[in-house]
C-alpha cells in the first residue's frame, strides 16, 4: 500500500464532520480549527484521492463523495475500537432544542429514563419556539410545534393532542356554571399565538372572531399559570396541561376536547441521524411519548 495515497487523518475527520454538519462554521467549531482550515483540508483530500467530494454550495455530496464517506466512516469507526483499554471514551455531546412547556410537561418527567440508559451521552437543553422565531441555532435535534411540512428539515411526528378550555376551580365557582360553549361569551379569554381560539370556536359552531383583547402569552406554561391564578380561561392541550390538571390548579370547563391543528415534531438536518447519539435519542423519545 502506498503511503502517498493515504490521506492525513485530519482531512478524513474534517470531511466526515462537514458531510454530517453541512456547515463550515459548525465543522470548524467541532474540530477547534478555523473555517479556512476546514476548506483547505477538504481541498487537500480531494487532490489526494483525485475526485470531487461536494457538489454544491450547500455541501451536498457527489456520488463519489457519498461512496467515499461510507468508507471513511467505517475506517474511523474501526480506529475507535482499538485499543479498548487505552483510555476511557469521552462522553458524546447532544444538543437538544425544546419548546418550554413540552419540556416541562412531557420531556423532563421522562428524561431520567434516557440518562440512566445512556450515561455516555451528555445532554444540553435549549429553549426554542420556532413558531415565534425563537430558535436555538446550534442544536443537533429540535422539537418543533406546528403544522409540519418543514422544508429545511427532516422530521417525524412525536405527539398530537386535543385542546379544551381550562380555568381555576375558583374561577369556575365564581363565573360558572359552564354548560354550553356559548357560556364563554364575555369571559376573560387568555390568548396565545401558539393556540388560537378559532380551533375551539369552529369545532363548536361558534361564529366568533379570534379575541384581540386580553392577556397574551408566548408560552403555554405561562398561560396555564395565569389561568391557575384566576386571570381567565385558557385553551390548552390536554397532554401539556396534565401537570396543572393533576395538581387540581386547573379544571376542565367542558368534557369535549377537539383536535389541535398542530403537533410536536422532532426535526433534524440531513445526515444528523448518522450520529448514533442522535438516533438513540430519537428512538427513545418516540417510544417515551408514543
Amino acid at each position: 500500500m502506498s503511503a502517498a495515497r493515504i490521506p492525513p487523518i485530519q482531512c478524513l475527520l474534517t470531511f466526515e464532520a462537514l458531510a454530517r454538519l453541512r456547515s463550515v462554521t459548525q465543522t470548524s467549531e467541532e474540530l477547534c480549527v478555523t473555517p479556512s482550515a476546514v476548506s483547505h483540508r477538504v481541498k487537500q483530500l480531494e487532490q489526494i484521492i483525485g475526485t470531487k467530494l461536494f457538489g454544491r454550495a450547500d455541501f451536498s455530496l457527489t456520488t463519489e463523495g457519498s461512496e467515499y464517506l461510507a468508507h471513511v466512516r467505517e475506517g474511523l469507526a474501526n480506529l475507535q475500537k482499538f485499543p479498548i483499554s487505552a483510555a476511557a471514551p469521552g462522553k458524546r455531546k447532544l444538543r437538544l432544542a425544546v419548546t418550554p412547556t413540552f419540556s416541562r410537561s412531557i420531556l423532563i418527567p421522562r428524561l431520567r429514563q434516557f440518562t440512566d440508559a445512556y450515561p455516555e451521552i451528555d445532554l444540553t437543553l435549549q429553549v426554542s419556539i420556532p413558531l415565534l422565531d425563537v430558535v436555538a441555532e446550534d442544536a443537533d435535534l429540535m422539537i418543533r410545534f406546528g403544522a409540519g411540512r418543514y422544508a429545511d428539515m427532516e422530521y417525524v411526528c412525536l405527539l398530537k393532542d386535543e385542546v379544551t378550555p381550562l380555568a381555576s376551580p375558583t374561577y369556575v365557582r365564581e363565573r360558572g356554571p359552564f354548560v354550553a360553549p356559548e357560556d364563554l361569551e364575555g369571559e376573560a379569554l387568555l390568548r396565545s399565538p401558539l393556540e388560537p381560539w378559532r380551533t375551539w370556536f369552529a369545532a363548536n359552531n361558534l361564529d366568533w372572531p379570534e379575541p384581540i383583547e386580553g392577556s397574551q402569552f408566548n408560552d403555554i406554561g405561562l398561560m396555564c399559570d395565569a389561568a391557575a391564578a384566576g386571570m381567565g380561561v385558557a385553551l390548552v392541550r390536554l397532554k401539556l396541561g396534565a401537570p396543572w390538571l393533576e395538581r387540581g390548579t386547573l379544571v376542565r370547563l367542558y368534557e369535549r376536547a377537539v383536535p389541535s391543528p398542530h403537533a410536536h415534531y422532532l426535526c433534524w438536518r440531513t445526515g444528523m441521524m448518522d450520529r448514533w447519539e442522535c438516533s438513540a435519542f430519537a428512538e427513545w423519545l418516540k417510544k417515551a411519548v408514543g
